[in-house]
């Protein structure tokens, strides 16, 4: 048997023969077809440089099949994406989220109905191809994190249903739960964490792609489906599922320790993200619902009376065990812009995404996720004004990247604030608080800083309100200049925009706000505005 051969598995016993792919086939001529003899491990991408600073890292969520289709052609592959990676870099991202490539039944997938994890899908290009991705990736200084899925398998094409033919309830047999803890929300396919077999099919996975991939991290899919029947904390614990969780960062721990593995669990459970050594499941971050639903809901209001401003100041302090970099902040994400949800813009504004309202209010958004302390995600499009909701049949549209040209050089200068550029050093610190809420005038403001004092000391300050305020008084952490880094709603981001007149805000001595200076600046509707001093 040579490299490139097709076969599969006879598996003869009580209940009949069955024919199966291998469990573990790094290739497959499609979901419901056959393995292909892998040459593995083939090359391995070059290691990355470590991601050992969180506050430094930003995130990319992208879908491969969709990301940039040069012929047009869906599903797009690795192959394509590559070609895009330089824009990536230039962007100022440093960690690009891979949304599942694995073998999934059909051409079109959001990937999260994987029939064979060990398997790069064949319409994305196959292992060969992803390893070309992760290369280029790397040489540009780019990590690249995996969306894995273990909460359930399938359930469509799986041939690890009954796989040697045994089954309870007519349930999935030797892989699965043959019980009510099959059931998951995505059918009754929730892997048997109580098999020690099982868990280390899993934990051979996350061996694969940190080792032959040579993956920066791991995003785990709906992680409280893993550690609880319910998916939610109803006292339906799955104590198998929790000690999976802990495994497999012991796991990361010996094989990766610089991974970064982010767990999609949304129940606000700060033991997810505790480490092993203090009973935790070990992971570094985990997806914030506790921002997003608070700050989505304030952008997205019609009308400015329902901006709740306190519920915004709650969103930008929220931590898990007093880590802010224990959470991923975020206004988009696939799941954020589909299943009846759109795109920010379009949903301040349904079919009017490129308004002057719907524009300015989702940019103050992105000025949230940027200055806020937390690991910054954005979702592939969302840096030029993409629209309407995400689906697997329909491509980023890139005629938008110059339509949108300077809406995307709002997010590169964010970027590279967030950084620490620019003497904006506090925006990598853990510090933050809310220094002013004028909830009659919709005005909200909040210093950042890491050691404080000149070039570290950040203050943000933005006006969710369709009003205008000539000389907005507020307070500075210190007197002297302070520089207007960001002004959200300059011309130099859209032609609808005016040009911000002021580049320095003098701060007397005098308290105000709880700080011991103040200053007076330009508020225009719906904008915001940055400001820290020279160093």
């Amino acid at each position: 048997v040579k490299p490139g051969a097709r076969y599969k598995f006879r598996i003869v016993g009580p209940s009949g023969e069955h024919w199966r792919i291998d469990p573990y086939a790094r290739m497959v001529t499609h979901s419901a077809g056959e393995g292909i003899v892998y040459a593995g491990p083939g090359f391995v991408p070059p290691l990355a440089h470590p991601l050992t600073n969180r506050a430094d890292v930003i995130i990319y969520e992208m879908h491969v099949g969709t990301f940039y289709t040069p012929g047009g052609k869906l599903p797009a592959t690795f192959d394509d994406a590559r070609h895009q990676l330089p824009y990536l870099q230039k962007l100022g991202v440093n960690v690009i989220e891979v949304m599942p490539p694995m073998a999934f039944p059909g051409p079109l997938s959001w990937g999260y109905n994987p029939a064979h994890l060990f398997a790069i899908d064949s319409d994305y290009g196959g292992p060969e191809a992803f390893k070309r991705f992760i290369t280029d990736a790397h040489r540009l200084g780019l990590g690249v994190v995996l969306d894995v899925v273990y909460n359930h398998f399938g359930p469509g094409d799986l041939d690890l249903w009954q796989f040697d033919g045994w089954e309870q309830q007519h349930l999935g047999g030797i892989y699965f739960y043959n019980d009510d803890r099959a059931a998951t929300p995505w059918g009754h396919t929730r892997p048997d964490y109580g098999r020690p077999e099982v868990r280390q099919f899993i934990r051979d996975n996350v061996r694969m792609w940190l080792t032959e991939y040579r993956l920066d991290g791991l995003r785990l899919d709906a992680t409280s489906y893993i550690r609880t029947a319910s998916g939610f904390e109803d006292g339906s614990n799955l104590p198998d599922g929790w000690r999976l969780l802990r495994e497999i960062h012991e796991d990361v721990a010996r094989l990766a320790p610089h991974a970064l593995t982010i767990a999609e669990d949304l129940r606000r459970n700060a033991w997810v993200t505790k480490p092993l050594a203090q009973g935790g499941a070990g992971f570094t971050a985990q997806w914030d619902d506790a921002f997003v639903h608070p700050v989505r809901a304030a952008l997205i209001a019609a009308n400015d009376q329902d901006r709740n401003l306190d519920a915004l100041a709650q969103a930008l302090t929220f931590t898990y065990d007093g880590d802010p970099f224990a959470r991923i902040i975020y206004t988009e994400s696939h799941d954020e812009v589909a299943n009846g949800k759109a795109r920010v813009p379009e949903e301040i504004w349904p079919s009017h995404a490129d308004s002057v309202y719907a524009k300015k209010r989702s940019l103050l958004g992105a000025v949230l996720v940027f200055t806020t302390p937390g690991i910054p995600m954005i979702f592939q499009g969302q840096e030029f004004l993409s629209d309407a909701w995400f689906a697997d049949s329909r491509a980023i549209d890139w005629g938008k990247r110059a339509t949108f040209s300077g809406i995307y050089s709002l997010y590169h200068d964010l970027i590279q604030l967030r950084h620490g550029a620019a003497e904006t050093r506090g925006l990598m610190g853990k510090h933050i608080a809310i220094t002013h809420i004028n909830r009659e005038a919709n005005v909200l403001a909040f210093h950042r800083w890491d050691r404080g004092g000149p070039g570290d000391d950040v203050l943000v300050i933005l006006n969710l309100k369709n009003s205008e305020y000539g000389e907005y008084a507020i307070g500075l952490p210190a007197a002297g200049a302070w520089q207007v880094r960001l002004a959200s709603d300059t011309a130099a981001y859209d032609k609808s925009f005016a040009p911000y007149p002021l580049t320095v805000i003098t701060a007397t001595t005098g308290p105000l706000h709880g700080l011991p200076a103040s200053g007076k600046l330009l508020l225009r509707p719906y904008s915001a505005v940055v400001l820290s001093q020279q160093r």
